[in-house]
């Protein structure tokens, strides 16, 4: 029998309310075998909220085990949920880091010529981490951070 508020899947209750990443795995994989696209979509939400995170790899560890009654049509959409969501995090983070290093480059008062010499770089190599088409290292970062630093004034590094 389900308490109040509880949700009995499988044989496991579980809060609706209460965060997808905090259900058992029992639970999971009775909303992939049993659910309706209402249960898959709250799936889906958790998977971009966090595409690298605990449901995203349950699940897919979970499609990988070989069952033969398994809907392959299912299988291809949640496979494709979790893809669009990592992809879309990874270019969220892409522009975030281009938006460091402009940020970077204005907050030190160099030219961007003056700013590329100064961290060791041309300037059109620059121009690919301020657009995000190339991805600058941690080190990286670290110096265009000191280098905007010292320019600014700032002392340490």
């Amino acid at each position: 029998m389900s308490g109040p508020g509880l949700r009995r899947v499988r044989h496991v209750e579980v809060d609706p309310a209460a965060p997808v990443s905090t259900w058992p795995y029992e639970a999971l994989v009775a909303i992939l075998e049993r659910g309706s696209i209402r249960d898959w979509a709250v799936l889906a939400k958790e998977f971009r909220r966090d595409p690298w995170g605990p449901v995203a790899r349950q699940v897919e560890d979970y499609l990988h085990e070989p069952q033969e009654q398994r809907e392959t049509g299912l299988t291809a959409l949640l496979q494709r949920a979790i893809s669009r969501a990592r992809q879309r995090a990874e270019q969220a983070e892409r522009d975030a880091v281009a938006a460091r290093v402009t940020q970077l480059v204005v907050e030190s008062g160099l030219s961007t010529t003056e700013f590329a010499e100064r961290i060791g770089t041309s300037r059109s190599r620059l121009s690919t981490y301020r657009h995000g088409r190339v991805t600058p290292s941690a080190t990286l970062i670290h110096r265009m951070e000191r280098v905007s630093a010292q320019a600014n004034g700032h002392v340490g590094g």
